[in-house]
C-alpha cells in the first residue's frame, strides 16, 4: 500500500487543550500554531495530503515520523541565556525576548549627548550666510552620525569666538555625559576651546593625533563629563568622530562589541599618501577592491566625498603610496547593501 486512511478523531484549533484519545488508524485535524497532543508525532499539510474531508483524510506512507513537528523547548532549553548582557537590543532580539514572553528587561540609560560647534563664521544651515560665513556642517553631520549609530544628541548651537561666553557656556553643561566641539582646538589665537574647558575643570587625556587628517583632535574629561573635541574641518571632523568616538561611546554604553573589524582588500588603483603620519584615505570598496577618491587627492574641508565613499583605509606613518594589487586596511563606515541592491538590478 502506498497509502493510508485515517479517521480524523477530533478538530484542534489554535488555543485548544486537548487530551490524548487518539485509537488505532485514527489522527486529528489541528490547525497551525495549535498544541498537539502527547499521542501525535507527525503531522501532515493537507496540500501534502491525497485526499481529505471532515470525517477522513487519505496519507502517502513515504511521511517520516516527526514531520512539521515542533517539539517543546527544541529552541530554547530552560536556564539558557537568551541575551548576553552587552549585547545591542535590536529587532531580533527583541523577537526573542518576545517569544519567551519577557516584556521589561534591565538596560543601559541611553547617553546625554550635547553636539555644538565654535566659531564667528558660523551660522545655522537655515539662516543665510554671505560670503564672509559658512554653514554649521559639522553639528549636523556629527548628530546623524551619532543618530546612525543608537546614539540620540542635542544640538547646543554654536559657540562664539570668545573665551569668557565659552567659560560660561560649557558650566551650564555639566548634567550631558558627552559634549562633542568641532573647531577651536588647533594652535591659533582664537583657537580657545581647551581653555574655556580648563576653567571648568577639564582635564584632556590627548590634544593631538599624529594622523591625517584630525591632527588637533582632543578627547578628555570635565569632571564627570565626558568631552570630545573634533578638528573644524568637516572631513576631518566626521571621520575622527567615526573611528574615535564611536567606539568610545558603545564602550560607554555598556556594548560588549565597540571595536571596528578592520577587513583587508586589494588596492584598485595607485595613490599616494604623505609619510610621517598615519592616513586615513577615503575610498570606495567595491568586488572587493578599495579605490581612494580622486586618488587621494581632496582635502580635509570638503564633504563631497564623505558622501560619494563607504571605506577608510588605514596607511602607517611609513607609507608613500600604495599601489594597485597591494593589500590595504580598511573599515567600512557605510552600509554597502544599498550598493549591493543596486549591482543587482544591473
Amino acid at each position: 500500500h502506498k497509502a493510508q486512511t485515517l479517521r480524523i478523531k477530533r478538530r484542534i484549533l489554535a488555543g485548544d487543550s486537548v487530551e490524548p484519545c487518539l485509537e488505532s488508524g485514527e489522527c486529528y485535524k489541528i490547525m497551525t500554531g495549535a498544541k498537539v497532543p502527547d499521542d501525535a508525532d507527525t503531522i501532515i499539510p493537507f496540500e501534502e495530503s491525497l485526499s481529505y474531508n471532515d470525517i477522513s483524510v487519505e496519507i502517502p506512507l513515504h511521511v517520516k515520523q516527526g514531520n512539521a513537528l515542533r517539539l517543546k523547548g527544541e529552541e530554547q532549553a530552560i536556564g539558557s541565556l537568551l541575551i548576553e548582557k552587552g549585547e545591542v537590543i535590536t529587532s531580533s532580539a527583541i523577537a526573542l525576548l518576545a517569544s519567551q514572553g519577557i516584556t521589561h528587561i534591565e538596560v543601559y540609560r541611553g547617553l546625554k549627548i550635547a553636539v555644538l560647534s565654535t566659531g564667528n563664521e558660523l551660522k545655522k544651515p537655515w539662516e543665510n550666510a554671505s560670503e564672509d560665513e559658512i554653514y554649521d556642517v559639522n553639528a549636523f553631520a556629527l548628530i546623524a552620525l551619532l543618530k546612525e549609530q543608537g546614539f540620540d544628541a542635542h544640538y547646543g548651537g554654536v559657540i562664539p569666538d570668545d573665551l569668557s561666553i565659552a567659560t560660561h557656556y560649557f558650566s551650564t553643561m555639566q548634567a550631558y555625559d558627552v559634549i562633542v566641539t568641532s573647531g577651536g582646538v588647533s594652535m591659533g589665537e582664537a583657537d580657545f576651546v581647551e581653555k574655556a574647558l580648563q576653567s571648568n575643570g577639564f582635564k584632556a587625556s590627548f590634544h593631538g593625533i599624529n594622523i591625517k587628517p584630525g591632527k588637533p583632535t582632543m578627547f578628555g574629561v570635565m569632571n564627570q563629563t565626558i568631552v570630545a573635541s573634533m578638528p573644524g574641518n568637516p572631513l576631518a571632523a566626521y571621520v575622527n568622530a567615526f573611528l574615535f568616538l564611536i567606539p568610545l561611546l558603545k564602550k560607554q554604553q555598556g556594548q560588549k562589541n565597540f571595536n571596528f573589524n578592520c577587513i583587508l582588500a586589494l588596492n584598485g588603483a595607485d595613490f599616494k599618501v604623505k609619510s610621517g603620519r598615519v592616513n586615513l584615505v577615503l575610498g570606495e570598496l567595491r568586488q572587493e577592491k578599495f579605490y581612494a577618491y580622486d586618488d587621494n587627492r581632496y582635502g580635509s574641508g570638503m564633504i563631497t566625498p564623505l558622501h560619494k565613499t563607504n571605506a577608510i583605509a588605514i596607511c602607517d606613518e611609513e607609507t608613500k603610496s600604495i599601489e594597485m594589487g597591494k593589500t590595504v586596511k580598511i573599515v567600512i563606515f557605510k552600509s554597502l547593501f544599498s550598493k549591493v541592491i543596486a549591482s543587482l538590478k544591473n
